[in-house]
């Protein structure tokens, strides 16, 4: 994988977690924190997509490494409502 590779699926990544916060409506940060939760993401909806035998609709393939757009904003929107729930302060 070259350098070109990695920073294209750093983009990808980051356009999908900033996706997936959008879809909840919870922002955890900037541009590298969308792009880490679009890593995250994508291992998360990668597991629930093979978990339920479902197969990768859009996937973005460079340097022999393929990376699953829908499943990363997917596991982005979980990750995000997940994280959101355990770290918003409530007013009690």
């Amino acid at each position: 994988m070259t350098i070109l590779d990695f920073l294209l699926l750093v983009v990808v990544a980051a356009i999908c977690g900033t996706l997936g916060q959008v879809i909840v409506g919870v922002s955890m940060g900037g541009c590298l924190m969308s792009a880490l939760v679009g890593f995250i993401g994508a291992f998360i909806g990668m597991w629930i997509g093979r978990t339920l035998g479902l197969p990768e609709p859009l996937a973005v393939q460079t340097g022999g490494q393929t990376f699953p757009v829908v499943w990363s904003v997917i596991g982005s929107a979980v990750l995000v409502a997940v994280l959101s729930f355990f770290t918003r302060r409530r007013v009690w």
